[in-house]
This record gives structure tokens, C-alpha cells and sequence, in this order.
């Protein structure tokens, strides 16, 4: 029988992947408050299960004092001398007992102990195992929505996809799988609680972090990413070895890997430009499609203000400001555009011309190139 319970405690291991010495102390402490249970004692008793043969033993343990005030705790001097003269004043003495078969209420107490351990060792390897995977990207099944709550399947545990992280225009429906991004893990009374986005900026990271080898090597790194989701995003990329041509690399042949990335967000529009650390030259760059003439830096305000030909000021600022709002994100600078025009009257003279600027426009690509009137 003992055997069998060794077995027994080994299955359960390998299916709950909770250690075999955790399961025999959660078991451990069961026995102990069954014990006081069944026998209605505030005894101080332990319980030691053997690893090896399953064979239980319980000891009564008590402190050795000059006068005893409790006797299911504490044991005179003189009476543990007379068992073993070694015994000395604060030493603790243990008696073996035999106890009789606990009752329906101490089995159950035992089996409550036991369930609470494994389902607290299991939340505590879930917490465990999704907090070093923060950042990262899961699939997961829609189990059900409540309230425009989503609850994610993800397996081992429920994530949560509120509202605020769900992406503006998508319809998502039970049993529909999804890729999401793991924005954050709490430990709650009810275990440990997983948040998930669709929306987040790192969602797209990761996207391109799959689908292209050279960021996967280190060889391209994505230096910044602004996301407006459902509607565009913009990145900026930059490689470490010049040979590389890093947006080449993120759009792939004939658009395939970026299309692989918009098709997983549903048609969202994805700008990518190269990074400079030259703030006007990445300032210009941010702002694709939109043709840039000159871009005047102010270090210390962190602002920048752009000046555009006439023709292009709609394009350039974007439906509802989203391009001009996108790239300031994009670039951490604060950017006021104006026309050529508005820029000769407020200033009272004509911009200057610089060459560079315009010829140093960065590429950008567009999955869906933007009409004339997508930005007015």
C-alpha cells in the first residue's frame, strides 16, 4: 500500500510538474491538522513521510520544562531524564503515536490541505513561468467575452484582453485565436492574473522580430515604434552593418514580410524609415510621405519646426494630425509644421534652402499608399 503511494505521489508530479518534496510536505501538514482535528488537541505533533517507501510515522512532540502548566505540550525535567538522562531544560522530546483511523471530518480537513498546496504551488509556477515572459508574444483561443472582456485560453492559466487593449475595428468572437502581447502579470487572491494587448506598440515588435531573420540576429534593431492601433504605425530601424539595408530587410521581397505583419493586424498601415541620430534628418524621414524643405532644431525645448512645401502641409500633418502626431512619438521631438508659405510671412523671409535635407529623404514604405485625400 505504501508503495503504491509513492507511485502514486510520482504521477502526480509528472502531471501537475509539482515537486515530488512538495507534495509530501503539503501532505505532511495535512495529516498534522487532520490529526487535530480528529483528536480535538492543540498538541504540537509532526508528521514524517518516508520518500522512499511512503511508510508514515507521527510524533508528539514536547518542551522540556521545570513546571509543566500544559501537559499536551510540555513534560517536566524529572520525566524526561527518566527516558533518557541526557535530556537537559528547553530540549524538545518526541513520543511515536499510533493514531486511530481518522474520521470523515479529519480526511476531509487532510484532502483541503492537500488540494490548497497544489493549487497554490500551481499558480506559483504559472506566476513564476509568465513573469519572465513579459514582453513576449502567445497564441491563444477566445474562451469567452464578458462585458467586452475578453478571456484568453492560453492553457495552463486565463489571460485577459480588456477593452482598452483590443484594437479599434477588430471583431473578435468565441473560439477565435489570436496572437497577443503579455503587457503585464499580477499575483491576485485568485491567482496569478495575465494582461494581454493587441494594441500595444510591442505587439508589432515582436511581429517583425519573427519575421525577419536580420532583427533576429542582431544585425537590425528597431530603435523606436509609434503606434496608433487599427489605424498606422510608424518604426524606425537602423543596422550595424552597413552592408544591410535595414528597411530593405523589414519589407522584405515584394513586400513579404511586412505583409505578413499587416495581414496579422488586420490592414493596419505600417510606415518603416531608416533611424539617424541626426535629429533633422530623422525628424524628415519620420514625417513620410510627406517631402520635407527644412527642418529647424531647438535642442534645449526639444522642438522641431518643419517647413514644407504648400502642396504637401495636408500630407504632412495627416488626417487629424495622425502623421505629424505619429512621428513625434516616433522621434521623442516636439514638431510644429508650416507651410513655405506660412513660414516666408511669420518670418518675413524665405526659408533656406537646404539640399541635404531633401536629398537625404528616407525611404518609407506604405502597404497601402496613402491617396491624396487620405491625408486631408
Amino acid at each position: 500500500m505504501n508503495r503504491e503511494f509513492i507511485l502514486a505521489i510520482e504521477d502526480l508530479e509528472k502531471e501537475k510538474q509539482i515537486s515530488k518534496d512538495l507534495l509530501i510536505e503539503a501532505i505532511e501538514s495535512a495529516l498534522v491538522s487532520a490529526y487535530k482535528k480528529n483528536y480535538g488537541t492543540s498538541q504540537n505533533v509532526r508528521v514524517n513521510i518516508d520518500r522512499e517507501t511512503g511508510d508514515i510515522d507521527v510524533f508528539m512532540r514536547r518542551d522540556i520544562v521545570e513546571e509543566v502548566d500544559d501537559p499536551f505540550v510540555e513534560v517536566s525535567l524529572e520525566e524526561a531524564q527518566a527516558i533518557d538522562p541526557a535530556y537537559e531544560l528547553g530540549d524538545v522530546i518526541e513520543y511515536q503515536v499510533k493514531p486511530r483511523d481518522f474520521g470523515r471530518i479529519a480526511a476531509q480537513t487532510a484532502k483541503q490541505v492537500v488540494v490548497q498546496r497544489i493549487r497554490e504551488a500551481e499558480r506559483g509556477m504559472i506566476y513564476d513561468d509568465y513573469i519572465n515572459r513579459q514582453g513576449e508574444i502567445i497564441t491563444g483561443q477566445i474562451q469567452r467575452i464578458s462585458n467586452e472582456t475578453i478571456f484568453i485560453n492560453m492553457g495552463r492559466t486565463e489571460g485577459i484582453l480588456a477593452v482598452t487593449e483590443q484594437v479599434p475595428g477588430e471583431h473578435y468572437d468565441v473560439n477565435d485565436r489570436l496572437r497577443l502581447y503579455i503587457m503585464d502579470v499580477k499575483k491576485t487572491t485568485k491567482g496569478p492574473q495575465v494582461y494581454l494587448s493587441r494594441s500595444h506598440p510591442g505587439l508589432v515588435k515582436r511581429l517583425f522580430e519573427l519575421e525577419v531573420p536580420e532583427i533576429q540576429d542582431g544585425i537590425v534593431e528597431i530603435k523606436s515604434i509609434a503606434r496608433e492601433a487599427g489605424s498606422r504605425t510608424k518604426i524606425a530601424v537602423f543596422a550595424s552593418d552597413e552592408s544591410v539595408d535595414p528597411v530593405g530587410s523589414c519589407v522584405g521581397a515584394r513586400g513579404t514580410r511586412v505583409q505578413a505583419v499587416v495581414d496579422e493586424l488586420n490592414g493596419e498601415k505600417i510606415d518603416i524609415i531608416n533611424w539617424s541620430d541626426d535629429p533633422s534628418e530623422l525628424i524628415s524621414s519620420a514625417l513620410s510621405p510627406a517631402k520635407v524643405e527644412q527642418v529647424i532644431i531647438d535642442e534645449e525645448e526639444r522642438s522641431a519646426l518643419v517647413i514644407v512645401p504648400d502642396y504637401q502641409l495636408s500630407l504632412a500633418i495627416g488626417k487629424e494630425g495622425q502623421n505629424v502626431r505619429l512621428a513625434a512619438k516616433l522621434c521623442s521631438w516636439k514638431i510644429d509644421i508650416k507651410s513655405h508659405t506660412q513660414y516666408a510671412e511669420a518670418y518675413g523671409e524665405e526659408p533656406a534652402e537646404e539640399e541635404d535635407v531633401l536629398d537625404s529623404q528616407a525611404e518609407a514604405y506604405d502597404i497601402i499608399e496613402p491617396e491624396e485625400n487620405d491625408a486631408q
